[in-house]
Parts: C-alpha cells; sequence; structure tokens
C-alpha cells in the first residue's frame, strides 16, 4: 500500500498545480520556461505513475475487503465506462458538441472513470485508488471551469478585439461518439483482461 500511497500522492501531485497553487506554477514557469518545467512535471509524472502501477498490483494481492459490491453495480459500470470512452475522445476530436459545452472533458472522462470502478469493486486498494482519482478530478473540475469563468470575464472587460469561437460540427460529434464506443469496446472485449487480468464482461 505504501509503493500506492506514493504515486498516487506524487502523480496527482504534479497534476494538482492549477488547482492548489496556480500563481507558483506561472511564475516557476515564467523563470525556468515552459518546456523545462513540463519535462519536470513529465518526469515527476512517469515516477508517480509507475509506482502507483507497481503498488497497486502489490496491494490487491493482500488488500481489505471492505464490502462485496452486487451484480448489478458490474453493469452500471460498464455502462458507465461508455461515457467515460466517449468523454475521453471528445477531448481530441476538435469542435465536437461535448468539449464545447463540457469544457473539459478529459477531467470528466476521469471523474466518470473514477465512479465507475469505485461501483464495482470493494477493496481497499480499489478504494485508495479510485477514491482518490475521483476526489482530484472533482476539484480539477470546479478549478477549470473556475479559470474559464474568470478568463470569460476578463475577455469581456477587455473587449479590445473580437475572439472568434467556432460552432461545434455534428460530424465532428459522431465521429466523437464513433471513436469512444470503439475505445470502450477495445477495453472491454481485450485489453481490460490483457492488462488488469479481470474481464469488465466476465
Amino acid at each position: 500500500m505504501t509503493w500506492l500511497i506514493f504515486g498516487l500522492v506524487v502523480f496527482l501531485g504534479v497534476h494538482s498545480t492549477r488547482i492548489f497553487a496556480d500563481a507558483w506554477r506561472t511564475r516557476t514557469i515564467e523563470s525556468w520556461g515552459d518546456k523545462p518545467f513540463k519535462g519536470v512535471c513529465a518526469l515527476l509524472s512517469l515516477i508517480g505513475f509507475y509506482a502507483l502501477i507497481v503498488g497497486y498490483a502489490e496491494a490487491r494481492l493482500h488488500t481489505v475487503a471492505l464490502w462485496t459490491p452486487p451484480i448489478a453495480t458490474r453493469h452500471v459500470s460498464i455502462l458507465l465506462m461508455l461515457f467515460a470512452s466517449i468523454l475521453m475522445a471528445a477531448a481530441y476530436v476538435p469542435h465536437n458538441h461535448l468539449k464545447v459545452r463540457l469544457g473539459h472533458p478529459m477531467v470528466l472522462s476521469v471523474k466518470v472513470w473514477a465512479l465507475s470502478h469505485l461501483l464495482a469493486n470493494g477493496n481497499l486498494a480499489d478504494v485508495v485508488l479510485f477514491g482518490s482519482f475521483l476526489a482530484w478530478s472533482v476539484l480539477n473540475f470546479k478549478s477549470a471551469r473556475a479559470r474559464d469563468r474568470a478568463k470569460a470575464q476578463a475577455d469581456l472587460e477587455a473587449a479590445s478585439e473580437m475572439v472568434e469561437v467556432k460552432a461545434p460540427q455534428t460530424k465532428a460529434t459522431l465521429l466523437t461518439l464513433l471513436l469512444g464506443a470503439a475505445l470502450w469496446a477495445l477495453f472491454a472485449f481485450y485489453l481490460h483482461v490483457r492488462w488488469v487480468g479481470v474481464s469488465p464482461l466476465g
């Protein structure tokens, strides 16, 4: 469990600077430069991700069962993962309705992913891992939306130039849905059992 907690602290800590230390982040980027700062963050993220993967694998062997989820939660989890996959695709397809409307589909994807796995797993290691990601995604989304509102207000007050906002495109949204469904199917039917050792549909 130690390595799992260490990995979560490092990985989520690196990705929480805009939540808890946005001003420090801005000053550091100005001092170091954008690429060196991102390079250090990427290195720390890799270390944290490796530690949490190793720690989670070890913790699953000695974990404590907190509760036994009913079978119905497994079906709910599978459905939620479809939504998570679509939101993940929405983060990368430009001008789709979901990205334009929600603003931060990647963070929402993590939130739905974490919630779906919490519903389907009742072991201590799962609660620590997915509960941490769920809490982080909630705080991250709240922080990101607050920055969006502040930026929109600043742009409105400045009003020195008009910024063109492209309308969402139906084709982009359909592509998002298709890619999301394909990603969900890939994990549900193939990758999850190979990487995690558990079949979501089994």
